[in-house]
């Protein structure tokens, strides 16, 4: 793992709590002051399988990805985290369980870290906060729901559909084999639905 400390502010993040969060520009930098923010080179691991995941991962700037291995050793994707995401492995991180799940950058990547006790706190200080972390938990538990149900039973032109919608701007960002495991289909048929798609005249936004 390449790692660099950062000792600088996290203005995006401070932005993001302004913005989302309803805090002053003042409050905002308070709180953020004592997090710490880490620089990763791409390919870089900043969760493995068995370890346990203390913080929620916010992402400044790149790109990071949680995907887990089955018994076979085949990757599957689980999200991705762009700009202004949060990425955690919540199961973890709540409940203190060893991970099964890996998360790691694809591109060069800006983190700050965010413990449970950062947004409690936060959420003290700001009812508005409050509010949108939990609107931001459940939207999570609603996103999460929507992909199984995708996988379970729809076809792939919709669940590519559904990632471009998801993840506007990340279409060439991300390899197409990673955008193939997301979706649960392979590269080949991710392909077809493509070529589907452009004889229909599709224009992704």
């Amino acid at each position: 793992m390449i790692k660099t400390e950062s000792h600088t502010a996290p203005k995006d993040f401070i932005s993001y709590l302004m913005t989302n969060g309803g805090l002053p520009k003042s409050e905002a930098e308070e709180l953020s002051f004592p997090l710490k923010r880490m620089h990763y080179k791409k390919g870089s691991i900043l969760l493995k399988r068995g370890d346990v995941c203390k913080h929620s991962f916010f992402v400044e700037k790149g790109l990071l990805r949680s995907y887990m291995l089955d018994e076979e050793g085949k990757e599957h994707v689980i999200q991705f985290a762009p700009e202004n995401w949060f990425i955690v492995d919540r199961s973890s991180v709540y409940f203190n369980d060893p991970s099964e799940s890996y998360i790691e950058a694809i591109e060069d990547t800006e983190v700050v870290f965010i413990g449970e006790d950062f947004m409690c706190h936060a959420a003290t200080v700001s009812s508005i906060f409050g509010r949108y972390n939990d609107k931001l938990l459940h939207n999570h538990i609603r996103q999460m729901q929507k992909r199984i149900n995708l996988l379970l039973g729809a076809t792939a032109e919709k669940r590519y559909l559904s990632f471009i919608e998801m993840y506007p701007d990340l279409l060439l960002r991300v390899p197409q084999w990673m955008i193939a495991s997301y979706l649960g289909i392979t590269p080949e048929s991710l392909s077809r639905v493509r070529k589907e798609l452009a004889h229909k005249n599709f224009k992704p936004s």
